[in-house]
């Protein structure tokens, strides 16, 4: 067996992998962020459930630190809240971000982890099967659930050789991409294998199963082998060691080999992480702005790197440099051996230990911008700017090209070690001592901004349909739900909903409101890998609240697809995807018997004008279910 057949067979509960079925698998933790988990919380209480079931359930703020008002302030005063109330760990804001956290202090081997986050899959980095999702699929693991996925196929990455200085994960991770590309690799699961795996230390392999969230797939996940002890051991938790390595002989459904001593420096190039060019061909390119951190690449040994990097040197006098550690124990580390002073005499603004300029919540580079980051994503806008030129690369091109003012390959430093020991401030985590039991009567604290989360009505027959937008390939869920100015409103969903598409077309809500009093069903045209990047589930929320109720691509991203289904909307493919072509903005649809189609094989034809157009929704029984009922929430 290999790793991936190891921990879902241990953790089935529904479907046999044989039958190539959806399977349910039991989890074991859960983790949400400030900007996912409001919403989650709110679904999970109202399941009318006490406490968690879950052996872990971990609430962290990271998203929405910069308070400006009243509502992210309000936010985190309700997440503890509930954290108290059900038996939630509550991780402050400024304790770090949740996916650099978790692997810290409460990732397990072998074990399953489902986040709110679309970046959850860190956690394989230490061979445990995380797993993205919406908030809602999270509070049904809280209320002691199943999480369902397709039985997945599973595509081993062999790795050789050692990677030569002046290289790093990053490097390793952009070379998968350049591969595989950000669309097609739905229902893959990445198992990274190999004798170069041994010389990849944890933060290494967290931030490629990080980015193998962009690839599309389940997820990504390593062995945990003596690389992984020698980790945990370090954060004093050596007894949460289990060795999990596949067999000789393991099959895998691909395969696809990487000599890491013949990579070379890469980049992703705007506007999407699979864009992927040579560093050597961007040489000589003027940087504006270089922003080193975020859940990606912000560990110890990726600052300190940086700050070997810096020593003695001063950033380019044009160029602006910002750094955000993923953890305050990595803060603490700098501060220890010197590396944060290093940076403050470099130039360096030290930013909160939050995601922050990810997400385009600070930070946004100037008009036109180049800047070059080592956070994820590169979404046209996702940095606040939609003018600038975002290129993601590893933290030693970064940080060579922030001292050089021009894109530039680093010539490497002194590797740095793997500490024998990290330090421990697990202070930040409150409710340690009722995790899992939760404290009997506590009030929730509820702010203004917090409103009830809406439920979807049943699929009706003899609606009246209309494309109420169209869309191109690649629409991320940036592109659906703004995050940055916007963010501070995913508590309030009608409040947000104001603000769907706001990017592609801000007319939206509007339009979706007209149609919706005048009793249409409004319906979304996309191209392909429509719902690309975060787990935020708003993306189907907020158009659920709008009255959508389909949509149409050419194909549909995992977690995109399965937010679609958790709040009652179709998730249509076109059998022809010449067809995308024939619909337009505005166009009248019919869809016959809807509801008999979704019962049956889910293939329905679409009348417009005087063209039949043909789709399908390849859904389970249970999927239909939800479809039909209007959703999750609707089931209960």
């Amino acid at each position: 067996m290999n790793v991936v057949e190891k921990i879902l067979g241990a953790h089935l509960v529904e479907g046999d992998p044989a039958k190539d079925s959806e399977l349910g698998i039991r989890i074991d933790q859960t983790l949400t962020q400030d900007a996912t988990g409001t919403m989650a919380y709110l679904q999970f209480e109202s399941m009318g459930v006490s406490r968690v079931k879950n052996q872990l359930a971990v609430s962290y703020v990271d998203h929405n630190t910069v308070q400006i008002g009243y509502e992210n302030a309000d936010d985190h005063d309700f997440l503890a809240s509930v954290a108290r109330k059900y038996g939630i760990i509550y991780s402050k804001a400024g304790n770090g971000i949740c996916h650099q956290l978790h692997l810290e202090r409460f990732g397990k081997p072998g074990t399953t982890l489902l986040g709110s986050d679309s970046h959850t899959p860190t956690g394989g980095g230490i061979g445990q099967i995380a797993i993205g999702a919406g908030g809602i699929d999270i509070a049904v693991a809280m209320a002691g659930g199943a999480f369902h996925i397709p039985t997945p196929k599973v595509r081993a990455i062999r790795l050789k050789g050692r990677l030569r200085r002046g290289l790093s994960a990053k490097d390793v991770i952009l070379k998968v991409l350049e591969k595989f590309g950000t669309k097609g690799n739905v229902g893959w699961i990445f198992e990274y294998t190999g004798p170069g795996v041994a010389t990849l230390d944890v933060p290494s392999r967290a931030t490629i199963t990080n980015m193998g969230a962009e690839l599309g797939v389940t997820t990504s996940i390593f062995p945990s082998d003596d690389v992984t002890r020698q980790f945990l051991t370090a954060q004093g938790r050596g007894k949460d060691f289990v060795r999990i390595e596949p067999d000789a002989g393991a099959k895998y459904d691909d395969e696809f080999t990487i000599d890491l001593g013949k990579l070379e420096p890469l980049a992703a190039a705007p506007h999407s992480p699979g864009n992927i060019e040579t560093v050597a061909s961007l040489k000589g390119m003027r940087v504006n702005q270089v922003m080193i951190g975020s859940c990606t690449n912000s560990s110890y040994r990726d600052i300190r790197t940086v700050a070997q990097i810096f020593k003695g040197r001063h950033v380019a006098e044009d160029v602006e440099v910002g750094i955000a550690c993923g953890s305050r124990q990595v803060v603490n580390m700098l501060a220890a051996d010197g590396s944060l002073a290093i940076l403050i005499k470099a130039g360096c603004r030290i930013l909160e230990n939050a995601c922050g300029f990810c997400i385009g919540a600070h930070m946004s580079p100037a008009t036109n911008a180049v800047s070059l980051r080592t956070n994820n994503r590169n979404f046209e806008g996702r940095s606040g700017t939609k003018s600038a030129k975002v290129y993601l690369v590893s933290p030693e091109t970064a940080a060579a090209s922030a001292l050089a003012g021009t894109v530039v390959a680093s010539k490497g430093t002194t590797p740095v070690a793997a500490p024998k020991r990290f330090p421990v401030d697990d202070s930040m985590f409150l409710y340690r001592e009722t995790a899992g039991k939760g404290v009997k009567g506590a009030a929730i604290v509820r702010g203004p901004n917090i409103a009830p989360v809406p439920k979807g009505v049943p699929l009706e027959n003899g609606r009246k349909y209309v494309a109420a937008i169209k869309v191109g390939d690649k629409i991320t869920t940036d592109h659906i739900m703004p995050a940055g100015a916007r963010l501070k409103f995913r508590s309030n969903v009608p409040e947000y909903s104001k603000y769907v598409f706001e990017p592609c077309d801000a007319a939206f809500h509007d339009r979706c409101i007209a149609n919706k009093d005048a009793g249409l069903a409004n319906v979304i045209i996309a191209g392909e890998s429509y719902g690309q990047g975060s787990s935020r589930e708003h993306a189907a929320l907020c158009p659920m609240y709008l009255g959508v109720k389909a949509v149409i691509a050419k194909s549909i991203e995992r977690i995109h697809r399965a937010n679609l289904i958790n709040f009652g909307i179709i998730p249509l493919e076109f059998e022809d995807g010449a067809d995308y072509d024939a619909i337009a903005e505005g166009d009248s649809l019919e869809f016959g018997d809807i509801r008999a189609a979704i019962s049956g094989d889910g293939r329905v034809s679409v009348k417009c004008g005087k063209r039949e157009i043909k789709a399908v929704a390849r859904l389970s029984e249970r999927e239909k279910r939800l479809v039909l009922c209007g959703g999750l929430l609707a089931s209960l």
